[in-house]
């Protein structure tokens, strides 16, 4: 078969534009350093490039909201141990004002800084995270959670609690609702709360509170009433006896009143007609704790058995305040808890990054020394082919006529 001078050069640039094409796609990996600059120069490394960035950027995401959860956690556990501290401060206040050389003029001083610590635990409880969302307020973010109305502290939030994506497979709580902090708190001892008759006549004051036996208590409500100055009957709800007792007039602590697995004691003398109270635990929020203290101070006290009621009544208020302090720890420790939480994913995270990367790498990321030896060899190709065709194309048995 005759092949022409002109399909020799066609069949020449053919080749010459693949070379050229090679040698321009291989100066452009060189220069941008990737593999390919497009999907169809390779599609299946285009798909793996796709899935790895995507997965790059999640976990970027999700670093950024550790960051963010990290934040609004130390946020929270700086206000709670300002919490704490107030409440540690009320504690101290209960107990000096307990004292029996106290006057009605120097409890209405203590009352006055009560008062005040009222004042900033509210503060405390509205506190903002730095985008100016309330720490506290639940889902209901942009609400201010508690305000006082009427002497009552009322909540506006609700009973969300905020997660945020730390991780792949790991969601986190970063905050928690006012309600479950600073309204979810037993009274009393956490199991029982034991309290005088503001009727009284007598000098009575309830004492340490213990559950002997928790199988045995079954959450009633009681009446111990005193007979006489030395005889107490122990009765339920319906009334119905479940024990009683006697004491001995003039002991500085009557042996503990003990029934249903629960016992608690008695100091100074109760009188004929006086009697106390034991009921199960109850949720009681920390600002009607601080408020039923001041009311307790600015009630003036001229008698023995108002004394009594007073002592009473702190004596109740200190009891709270301690589940309140072990209560606000027991959230520090769930908010400590988190706060490793996110420290521990971070590393995790930074880990998938480190992987994820060194496998984008090897998918987009070109391989210079080969690039490079490649690019040689097109070249010397391109060259070889020029010097040949040159050569070439001006043959013809006319030249040696």
């Amino acid at each position: 078969m005759r092949v022409s001078e002109a399909s020799m050069r066609e069949a020449w640039l053919r080749t010459l534009g693949t070379t050229q094409s090679q040698l321009a796609r291989t100066q452009n990996q060189i220069s941008t350093g990737l593999r390919f600059s497009k999907p169809s120069e390779d599609p299946i490394g285009a798909v793996q490039s796709l899935d790895l960035s995507r997965a790059l950027a999640e976990n970027s995401q999700y670093s950024r909201n550790s960051d963010l959860a990290a934040n609004r956690l130390g946020a929270e556990e700086t206000t709670l141990a300002s919490v704490g501290d107030v409440l540690q401060r009320l504690h101290e206040l209960a107990v000096e004002a307990n004292n029996a050389t106290q006057t009605n003029e120097t409890r209405s001083g203590i009352a006055s800084e009560v008062r005040e610590a009222l004042g900033t635990l509210i503060q405390l409880a509205n506190t903002r995270d730095g985008t100016g969302n309330y720490l506290f307020a639940g889902f209901s973010s942009l609400t201010q959670p508690f305000s006082l109305v009427g002497g009552t502290v009322a909540y506006s939030g609700d009973q969300g609690q905020r997660q945020i994506q730390i991780g792949s497979n790991r969601q986190l709580k970063d905050s928690d609702n006012g309600a479950s902090i600073f309204q979810a708190i037993l009274d009393g001892n956490g199991v029982f709360s034991a309290g005088a008759n503001p009727a009284n006549a007598g000098t009575g004051l309830v004492g340490q509170r213990t559950v002997v036996d928790p199988a045995q208590y079954d959450g009633g409500t009681y009446a111990i009433n005193f007979t006489s100055p030395t005889a107490y009957e122990v009765r339920d709800a319906a009334n119905v006896l479940v024990t009683s007792g006697t004491i001995q007039i003039g002991q500085a602590v009557v042996p503990a009143i003990a029934f249903r697995g629960i016992q608690f004691e008695l100091t100074g003398q109760p009188a004929a007609g006086d009697s106390f109270q034991v009921a199960a635990s109850r949720n009681q929020d920390m600002f009607t704790t601080v408020q039923n203290f001041i009311s307790s101070l600015e009630t003036p006290v001229n008698t023995a058995a108002g004394q009594a009621q007073l002592n009473n009544k702190v004596g109740n208020v200190l009891n709270d305040l301690d589940q309140a302090i072990s209560h606000v720890l027991d959230v520090r420790a769930q908010v400590g808890s988190r706060l490793n939480a996110i420290d521990a994913q971070k590393d995790i995270n930074s880990d998938i990054d480190l992987h994820t990367q060194a496998l984008l790498s090897q998918v987009k990321d070109l391989d210079y020394a080969d690039a490079i030896s490649r690019l040689n060899i097109q070249l010397t190709g391109l060259t070889a082919s020029e010097k040949a065709f040159a050569q070439t194309q001006n043959l013809s048995l006319f030249n040696y006529l």
